[in-house]
């Protein structure tokens, strides 16, 4: 009988210990480094896909970065983020080896860039207009002497640009200079994902968002172009964090909380 108990424990701790260096292993095929680096953009409005900067501490909040906590979190390891400006410096940033995972609007031009999971919520682009506009409708957007604004490096901005043949279209390389001039009004209409201009609506009294969609996507996971078990363990990741409701929790927790999971 002792010798039997003393076998199941041998085994039990051999199991144990194959499991642990499995664990060890695919955490270090995701986090070669020994974190995780999430790629986040960070910018003036908040939304399911853009991170703000906490007015206290001076670090991204959002939703994305409750994913990238779970994600660390899930791996077991430290989480360490890496900011920029748009998704499109994020896809640019793929090849350089400065991020493991991250969260972008999906788009087919990026696939020469990333390699691209499931989405985790859907993501509409609007326009915002200034303050006194007589814009009303988006086809009011594509007139001459109409100033549109984008965020640089956007799939909004290329959406705009091939979309408007007689407004006046200008690309930002930060989100908070447009935000700036629409406040002032010296832009007629602001277009950026739908839950971040109304976030700015909210902030820059006068200004409206217009019932017409710019574009539609879905924001996905993403890893660099070529990491296959990067990107097979992101998937899994999402799916699961879809069905046990972290997605929705991160979604809650970054106010995007009309937001819906995608399926």
């Amino acid at each position: 009988m002792m010798l039997r108990t003393s076998l199941i424990a041998v085994t039990s701790l051999l199991v144990a210990t194959c499991a642990f260096k499995a664990a060890a292993q695919n955490a270090h095929d995701i986090a070669p480094t020994g974190a995780l680096r999430v790629a986040v953009a960070v910018g003036p409005a908040a939304s399911a896909f853009w991170a703000t900067r906490d007015p206290a501490s001076g670090k991204p909040r959002g939703v994305t970065v409750e994913l990238a906590k779970a994600a660390a979190d899930r791996l077991h390891v430290p989480l360490q983020l890496v900011e920029y400006l748009s998704s499109d410096d994020i896809a640019a940033a793929g090849s350089k080896d400065a991020w493991d995972i991250s969260f972008m609007p999906a788009e087919a031009r990026r696939a020469q860039f990333v390699d691209q999971g499931p989405a985790y919520v859907a993501y509409t682009s609007s326009y915002l207009v200034r303050a006194g506009s007589d814009i009303r409708v988006g086809a009011d957007v594509d007139r001459d002497g109409i100033r549109v604004g984008c965020i640089e490096g956007t799939s909004t901005s290329r959406t705009v640009a091939k979309s408007l043949k007689h407004a006046t279209v200008t690309t930002f390389a930060k989100p908070e200079a447009a935000a700036e001039l629409i406040g002032k009004s010296e832009l007629d209409a602001l277009a950026m994902g739908t839950e971040a201009v109304e976030d700015l609506s909210r902030k820059l009294p006068g200004t409206r968002v217009l019932d017409d969609i710019v574009q539609s996507t879905g924001v996905v996971v993403v890893v660099p172009k070529g990491h296959a078990a990067a990107g097979a363990w992101a998937a899994q990741f999402l799916n699961d964090a879809k069905a046990d409701g972290t997605v929705r929790h991160a979604l809650d927790a970054g106010g995007s909380t009309n937001a819906k999971v995608a399926p």
